[in-house]
């Protein structure tokens, strides 16, 4: 089924490992036209870029907890012929502390550094989408989309985790049922959702799924990156789901109360 994606620009936070990675390839796959954003590894992405060709994918390197750093990703990329202004954008990135560590223990430092990476980070590229989508065409508007990839733990929270916790509950509620009442002030047909995946099958949780015991207390089953990537293009697609805004879609095989006990 055409998904209504050919030639659209969507540009994927946290492209180069686990889920992000697999985003760009079913984007590409679709005809989209990607911007893979990476902050300390390409490697992973070269393979695809080989593959689809750079006028497909392209990479582009940034610490998105930097302002300035931020903007540039749309600058950058606003005025070249062959991607031209982002209509989507998909915002992936985001740290896992590995440690766990209840709140009486855990350090202001750990707190804001995964608040900022995850959270603020997050605000500023939506931030910097909305701006940009202002002065954007009508056709770009038309298409106008924001997917965030939440957690289940926004859900149910995280024992050892509750910043990270922390900052996927106020991104699939807080920031997203916000946004999706103004992007439509800038675009009518803009649409803003949320995916929340459960346990993944990512390098960065790779040796805790090694536990057989602590999948057992997940409550849910282990999905693979292609469970989560596919469902955020289908929400991002304006034939499928062109009148879904607002919306937080589980992905996490239907796992109940908490994430880990």
């Amino acid at each position: 089924m055409e998904l209504g994606l050919k030639d659209v620009h969507v540009l994927i936070t946290g492209a180069s490992g686990g889920i992000g990675l697999e985003i760009v390839r079913v984007y590409a796959e679709q005809g989209a036209k990607v911007t893979a954003h990476y902050n300390t590894n390409i490697s992973p992405l070269c393979s695809l870029i080989n593959h689809f060709g750079p006028s497909r994918i392209r990479a582009i390197q940034a610490d998105l907890t930097i302002e300035r750093s931020v903007s540039q990703i749309f600058s950058q990329h606003a005025g070249e012929p062959d991607f031209g202004p982002v209509h989507i954008v998909v915002i992936n990135h985001g740290i896992l502390p590995m440690a766990a560590t209840p709140i009486t223990a855990m350090s202001l430092e750990r707190w804001n550094h995964t608040i900022n990476t995850n959270l603020t980070s997050s605000f500023m590229v939506a931030r910097e989408y909305l701006k940009q989508l202002l002065s954007a065409s009508e056709e770009v508007k038309a298409k106008a989309n924001i997917i965030f990839n939440g957690s289940a733990a926004g859900k149910f929270g995280w024992d050892g985790c509750a910043d990270y916790a922390t900052t996927k509950s106020a991104m699939m509620y807080g920031l997203t049922l916000s946004l999706k009442n103004e992007i439509v002030k800038i675009a009518p047909k803009g649409r803003v959702n949320c995916v929340a995946p459960g346990w993944v099958k990512t390098p960065m949780i790779e040796e805790a799924l090694q536990d057989p015991a602590l999948i057992h207390r997940a409550l849910g089953t282990v999905a693979d990156v292609s469970d989560v990537a596919n469902q955020i293009v289908v929400l991002s697609s304006p034939t499928l789901s062109g009148h879904v805004s607002g919306h937080v879609l589980m992905v996490d095989g239907g796992m109940e109360g908490k994430l880990v006990e």
